[in-house]
């Protein structure tokens, strides 16, 4: 394996350690991690169409809001100032420009509308504007969801009152592996954003990135942590490390496709409910891997030809994929749901 460039530390960053009570112990993660995989392709499999009987995908849309210029060091990312990547820091988008975005979204059949903006945390000037946005977009008829950094005390409610719906806050990787991508915050301070989201009663979109270099125990940390949040997530998007040149972990050994399968696996296996998103890195995981996925209880694309600032497969091209498949779209079954008697 090549040489792990990790960034550097500014701080220790302690393990957290696992509840004894825990609904998922790591040892029962890993294990599933290491059925034949056929086996956990069926447990998989039987468990997505027991909770999942319509076997609908829903498309999402991820619209950058505020792009680059990013304080912190996180080293799979490209937006982050102290990299040089290509990526121009900018200010926030107007009102018109995000609407535009999300009617777009909504036409080609997307159900959630997110928006994502570079910030550690957002400033109160930040949250007026992104207040607008979420009422705006939620007009339309569509889910919203923000991924916007920390939150204080407070702003969870502020994004709530607006109409907001799902908040997304990754845990990226497994604690024990976190120190060796990130330095400028600590795995608390996720947890401690994803408890006010939970307190606020906004719904959770939590999830983490694979082949950072980290080991299958490692994976299977991440997917124990996220599994063990009471409740667990209603989203978790599984992100494939697109790597960038400029960032360190640009060059390191990329992860064998069929160890991204067994982790969107055993996510469906551990999270049963929860709408488990391919996101990134699907252009470079090619069709035969993301059918495999939706084989293992993968239920939710990003839609669309960018995430943030990284490829996505283009919407014709996922449309073609899922009707190769045979799969319905959210959207789909939504439309073709009956419509309540008038009580008038």
């Amino acid at each position: 394996m090549s040489q792990l460039n990790t960034v550097a530390l500014h701080r220790p960053v302690a393990a957290i350690k696992q509840a004894e009570n825990a609904t998922w112990p790591l040892a029962d993660v890993l294990a599933l991690f290491e059925l034949p995989f056929t086996e956990l392709m069926h447990r998989a499999q039987t468990l997505h169409r027991a909770h999942f009987p319509d076997g609908d995908v829903e498309l999402a849309t991820l619209l950058s809001i505020k792009t680059g210029g990013c304080e912190e060091d996180c080293g799979y990312c490209p937006q982050a100032a102290r990299y040089d990547t290509g990526v121009e820091a900018k200010k926030i988008l107007d009102l018109d420009t995000v609407l535009d975005a999300a009617r777009q979204a909504k036409a080609s059949g997307a159900t959630r509308f997110c928006m994502g903006a570079a910030w550690r945390s957002p400033k109160e000037r930040d949250m007026e504007k992104v207040e607008t946005m979420v009422r705006e977009v939620k007009a339309l008829g569509m889910e919203t969801c923000a991924t916007l950094g920390m939150l204080e005390e407070g702003q969870a409610e502020q994004l709530k009152r607006a109409g907001l719906d799902y908040y997304n806050h990754n845990i990226d990787t497994a604690p024990d592996f976190y120190d060796n991508v990130i330095s400028t915050r600590e795995y608390q301070d996720r947890l401690d954003t994803l408890g006010r989201v939970r307190s606020a009663g906004l719904k959770v979109c939590c999830g983490g990135i694979v082949g950072m270099g980290e080991t299958r125990e490692q994976r299977a940390g991440l997917i124990a942590q996220l599994a063990n949040l009471n409740p667990y997530p209603e989203s978790v998007p599984v992100n494939h490390l697109v790597q960038v040149e400029g960032t360190p972990l640009h060059g390191i050994e990329k992860l064998d496709p069929i160890e991204f399968v067994r982790t969107i696996a055993v996510a469906r296996i551990t999270m049963p409910e929860a709408r488990v998103r391919l996101s990134a890195g699907r252009r470079e995981l090619g069709e035969a891997v993301q059918a495999m996925c939706f084989m293992a209880g993968a239920n939710s694309i990003f839609y669309g030809d960018k995430l943030l600032t990284t490829g996505n497969p283009e919407a014709d091209d996922d449309r073609v994929l899922l009707e190769k498949l045979g799969l319905k779209t959210r959207a789909a079954t939504l439309d073709s749901a009956p419509k309540a008697a008038c009580a008038c």
